[in-house]
Formats: structure tokens, C-alpha cells, sequence
């Protein structure tokens, strides 16, 4: 299957090593609104916007994509867009050679899990969710679509992330733990108790700092 890759920032580079090492699709080039159609990153033409995505689905150069933007919000904003613009077009996952996957481990369409992910038995991740480098989501955890794990963060088991989440660096929850939606948990923070929807928390132990409004950048 030839695919799209739909942003053409650092964070697709990581992709493009996934699927390349994965060895189960062929990139057929990049979609980015806000760079010019001609340029390349690793050897990859930029195709050009969303119009080029629906010219290059149609004609069947292309059936699949994978959204390569790492903020979250900002991922549902395209998932969006190509629904209504490509509503067939197939959300692909990226999984890396090296990343641990259990027995029962559910993945949702257009999710990456980076090199060194460890998933334990029957979690559940959404769609279009992000893990990082050397992450950890043990076992019965459920991730929220659009929730992301930053490089490091360990998370204990049977804990849940709400949609549009987003782990931070080395962050750690323990054991049966809810994080609610729209929160950003802080670099090294320790989640020992529930998090509330809508927020910014962090310290050890982690404790809620502000509000946060959705879609406000945390990256």
C-alpha cells in the first residue's frame, strides 16, 4: 500500500523511520498546508496541500495515510479536514520493530508507538494517538484518542487518558489512576491521584496548577 504522510515537521521524520523499518507500506510523498510542494525530507517530495491529497487518493497513487503532526489538538483539527475532503481514504498505524506489544493490545487507526515502546496485556489505545521513545503503558490501560506519551513516561496499570491528553517527559502515574481529558501531566511529574479534565499539572506528587482551555498548545 502507497501512503501519505500529512505534515512534514520533525515529528514525521520519526514516522518515516518506523515505516520504513516496518516494512509493510511505501511513502508516496508528504502533504503540508504551510510548505512549499517541491521540497523533501529524507528523500520524500512535499506534495502539496490538501487539494494534492484528494488529487493523489482518487487517482489511486496513494489509499492510506498516517497524520505526522505531534500536538494533539492540532492532529483531530486535519483528522478532520480529511474526513469530509477524503472520507475513504485508510488511517494507517506505525508501530516500530523494536516496540513490546502484549497479547490482547488493541491500536486504533493512525497511531504511532515509537523505538522501545512497551505495551502490557489488554490496554487499549485509541485513534491517532502518539508513543513516544521508551514509553510504557502497562496492562489494562485505556488511551482516549488523541492522547499522546512523551519519550520516558511510564504509566502502571489498569490507568486511563482521557482524549487529547498529553504525558509529558519521564512523567510517571501509578496504578489505577484517571487522567482526564484535555490535561497536560508535566515533565517528571508523579500522578498519585485522578487528574481532572481541562488542566496543567505537575511536581511530585502532581497537583493541578491552572486551567487549560482546548486546543491550547503544549508543545
Amino acid at each position: 500500500m502507497k501512503i501519505l504522510l500529512i505534515g512534514a515537521s520533525e515529528h514525521a521524520k520519526v514516522v518515516m523511520d518506523i515505516i520504513e523499518r516496518e516494512g509493510k507500506y511505501k511513502i508516496r510523498g508528504l502533504i503540508d498546508t504551510y510548505k512549499p510542494a517541491g521540497g523533501d525530507v529524507f528523500g520524500y517530495k512535499i506534495l502539496g496541500a490538501e487539494d494534492a491529497l484528494v488529487t493523489l487518493f482518487k487517482s489511486g497513487e496513494a489509499t492510506g495515510g498516517i497524520i505526522t503532526i505531534g500536538d494533539n489538538w492540532t492532529r483531530h483539527l486535519v483528522a478532520e479536514k480529511i474526513k469530509t475532503l477524503a472520507p475513504e481514504l485508510n488511517f494507517v498505524t506505525a508501530v516500530h520493530p523494536s516496540a513490546s506489544i502484549a497479547r490482547g493490545v488493541e491500536i486504533g487507526a493512525g497511531s504511532v508507538l515509537m523505538a522501545g515502546v512497551v505495551v502490557n496485556s489488554d490496554s487499549k489505545i485509541g485513534a491517532h494517538c502518539i508513543l513516544n521513545t521508551r514509553s510504557a503503558l502497562d496492562h489494562d490501560c485505556a488511551m482516549d484518542d488523541f492522547s499522546s506519551l512523551a519519550p520516558g513516561a511510564t504509566i502502571g496499570g489498569k490507568v486511563s487518558i482521557g482524549a487529547f491528553s498529553a504525558i509529558s517527559l519521564g512523567a510517571n502515574i501509578i496504578h489505577g489512576i484517571t487522567i482526564g481529558e484535555q490535561t497536560v501531566l508535566g515533565a517528571g511529574a508523579v500522578a498519585l491521584k485522578n487528574i481532572p479534565d481541562h488542566c496543567v499539572a505537575y511536581g511530585v506528587p502532581a497537583r493541578v496548577i491552572r486551567k487549560r482551555a482546548a486546543g491550547e498548545r503544549y508543545l
